[in-house]
């Protein structure tokens, strides 16, 4: 599955700019996409699954344009918005049976097999006859990723799949996706590093609707590999040091604080090298990216 971008732009009444002109490949595996909120994220997802018609330009799916192919696009897709409808008096069972009526799996047998593999991808088998309302949040947006898997999708789109999720079933939801990924495309969409960080592949960052990043998690930490710095502070030093350099992280110790920080160089008395995170290369395009006056 390859996944082809060419200049596709959105552009709202009133001349808002959601989405600039943008050009991508994304190809098989779990891509990420990341910003921060109102910058054209989903406006992006939308429009790749043919839900939101693109101001200009285009995208192709396996050779099908998202303009002139939307029938066929959508044959391909699973997608997973942010908030999703269910009824919370059917069991989980019932609930992916009506909605592969929907996906036209009209034969019982077939739409069983299709039910009965959906719940095995989604590590939710255990779940098939407990009620969709006394579910967790964790569990019913694995029953919505399932929902997602019944037509054996080739690109499933998700959209913010740990939003308000508590720690447990965030780092569940992280490795299910690790997992899906493989002969499919994943794309999925978050403002929470961290999601992007445990199951991506490769990524791209947006900001204001602009593309400031497209490439893989590891070419991104090389990128500001031996600028990130970590000093010991007080109270009193860590407003000036926030004035000085630019700061990726503040944590408390037991002996004070501990101020990640990013430059070339850093004069401080017991300032030490470390190794970049995601999050800290990801703050880095950001703050470049501002220092430009975007």
């Amino acid at each position: 599955m390859r996944i082809e971008i060419e200049g596709l732009s959105k552009t709202y009444e009133g001349g808002v700019q959601a989405l600039q002109p943008l050009r991508l490949e994304i190809g098989d595996g779990v891509f990420g996409l990341v910003g921060p909120n109102g910058s054209g994220k989903t406006t992006l997802m939308r429009m790749l699954a043919t839900l939101l018609a693109p101001t200009e330009g285009t995208a192709r799916m396996d050779g099908l344009d998202i303009r002139r192919d939307r029938t066929g696009v959508r044959r391909l897709l699973g997608y997973l918005p942010q908030e999703f409808g269910f009824y919370p008096t059917l069991t989980v069972t019932e609930q992916l049976d009506y909605m592969a009526l929907l996906c036209d799996i009209s034969r019982p047998a077939e739409r069983r097999q299709a039910v009965d593999g959906a719940l095995e991808q989604a590590n939710i088998a255990d779940l098939r006859d407990r009620r969709m309302g006394t579910l967790s949040g964790g569990m019913k947006q694995r029953v919505g990723i399932a929902q997602a898997l019944l037509s054996e999708p080739k690109l499933i789109i998700i959209d913010e799949p740990t939003s308000g999720l508590d720690p447990e079933e965030r780092i569940r939801m992280r490795s299910l996706l690790a997992e899906l990924g493989g002969d499919r495309v994943i794309i999925l969409s978050t403002h929470i590093v961290a999601d992007v960080a445990a199951a991506a592949d490769h990524l791209a960052i947006l900001r204001f609707g602009r593309l400031l990043y497209a490439g893989t998690p590891e070419e991104l930490l090389d990128r500001i590999r031996d600028r990130v710095w970590l000093v010991e502070a007080d109270r009193e030093i860590l407003a000036s040091l926030k004035g000085r350099y630019a700061t990726t992280g503040v944590f408390r110790t037991a002996a004070g604080m501990e101020v990640r920080l990013l430059a070339d160089e850093v004069d401080l008395p017991g300032a030490r090298r470390v190794e970049p995170t995601l999050e800290d290369a990801y703050l880095a395009v950001i703050g470049e990216h501002m220092q430009e006056g975007g």
